[in-house]
């Protein structure tokens, strides 16, 4: 729950002051409607150990049979449980996707656009990567914790929204309402993507404890690589450069998170903040309009993040959680067990990360590209604002409600006013 109003702050501190609180409204919204579908059909069409390669069936549709036994993949925590904390990461891809369309999305029609998302795009794709029977899992490829369902795929539908609804009419006047917002959502997505990652591994145990420490790491260097790069361009040292940086490298680290030593982490955090910071610097020469860079850092971060895991994985990192305790790893046990990345050797792991990447970011950016199109043609099902919405702002025109009372003050006091409470001037001397 905390990465919910996390990512409020982080998108609401990046946009302007009038559209601030309508994306914290997007983020809890978001929330709420995938935990009503997460209990209807969500979790079972996600997780459903007889369903077949690419999607799951009803078997735990309202929850049934949910208390009464465990996944077959999943067999040291209780159902209930691990639905529980897997909703968290199902709440929260789909709010990644209005950094893309941020400023320019009506409210209502959003938690429509939500739900249908939530059942064709994200519940396909987990299923294909985490399931026992997803043809990802069983080809072998390797996502820890979201690399392909959660930022891949929520930045490439971001992309197809951001085209069908267009670009906004006014950007020139374009600034972060709130740079320390942005400070303060970082901090909350930085460690709520602790539990992301390390939790993970559905043990405490010395491999979950791993991926926190990595995770930890790639974010640093993220942050530090983005806020030298920017620095580099404009010697000046930037808050928000760092916080993308940061965001940048945790969105890189986790589908690694659970296969990479220490070392690898640092490797990872530094190529995604520099991909991402190259793509962000180049936006400005594409077609969409990508708001607040949800498809430059959460899509080529996440798709980037896959490929490096097949580069960086090892076998040692995944058999950690054989001594739980101690924390040690016999040799030989090790030794027994295949190669997971170029580094130890498999070199066929890498085409598997691109097979599970690809077809994440294609089926996401086609499902929500048709989602968008048609909710366009329905008559009050309308994703894109009015003109007249996007001038005033989301909070006012949607909500009536602002974040920023002192700001919307401010803007207005007309220039009457500000004439009047100005002291006359002196009259002017007459000529004789």
């Amino acid at each position: 729950m905390i990465m919910t109003p996390g990512l409020g702050y982080y998108y609401s501190g990046m946009a302007r002051s009038k559209n601030a609180l309508t994306l914290i409204m997007l983020c809890f919204m978001s929330f709420a409607v995938v935990t009503i579908q997460w209990f209807i059909f969500g979790f079972s069409l996600t997780f459903s150990d007889s369903g077949g390669k690419f999607w799951g069936d009803c078997t735990y549709c309202l929850f049934r049979n949910v208390g009464q036994q465990v996944l077959a993949n999943v067999i040291t925590v209780p159902t209930i449980t691990f639905q529980f904390y897997q909703l968290m990461f199902a709440t929260i891809t789909p709010a990644l996707i209005f950094g893309s369309t941020a400023e320019r999305v009506r409210l209502l029609p959003a938690g429509i656009f939500v739900f249908l998302w939530s059942t064709f795009v994200y519940s396909p794709i987990a299923y294909w990567a985490w399931s026992a029977n997803g043809w990802l899992n069983v080809l072998g490829y390797l996502d820890f914790a979201g690399g392909t369902p959660v930022h891949t795929s929520s930045g490439f539908a971001g992309l197809a929204f951001a085209i069908v609804i267009g670009r906004r009419k006014h950007t020139d006047d374009f600034k972060a309402s709130s740079i320390a917002n942005v400070f303060l959502g970082t901090a909350l997505l930085w460690f709520g993507w602790f539990g992301f990652n390390g939790g993970s591994e559905i043990a405490s145990n010395a491999r979950a404890a791993n991926a926190m420490v990595v995770t930890n790491i790639a974010a640093s260097v993220g942050g530090l690589v983005w806020m030298l790069l920017d620095y580099l361009s404009h010697k000046k040292v930037s808050g928000l450069g760092f916080c993308s940086g940061a965001v940048a490298g945790l969105v890189g680290i986790t589908p690694a998170s659970g296969f990479v030593s220490p070392a690898s982490a640092i490797a990872i955090g530094g190529i995604v903040s520099v991909v991402c910071n190259t793509v962000v610097k180049l936006k400005g020469h594409f077609f969409y309009d990508d708001t607040l860079d949800s498809f430059n850092v959460h899509g080529i971060g996440g798709f980037t993040g896959d490929i490096l895991t097949g580069i960086f994985a090892q076998k040692w990192v995944k058999a950690m959680n054989i001594y739980p305790n101690a924390g040690s790893v016999d040799s030989a046990c090790i030794d027994s067990l295949p190669g997971l990345g170029w580094l130890d050797g498999n070199w066929v792991q890498v085409p598997k990360q691109l097979a599970g990447a690809g077809a994440g970011a294609a089926w996401a950016f086609v499902l929500t590209y048709i989602i968008v199109f048609v909710m366009q043609k329905i008559p009050g099902l309308q994703l894109r604002v009015s003109h007249e919405t996007e001038v005033l702002g989301s909070d006012q025109a949607e909500m009536g409600e602002v974040s920023y009372d002192y700001v919307e003050s401010l803007s207005q006091v007309s220039r009457e006013d500000i004439k009047m409470a100005a002291p006359a001037p002196a009259p002017a001397a007459v000529e004789k």
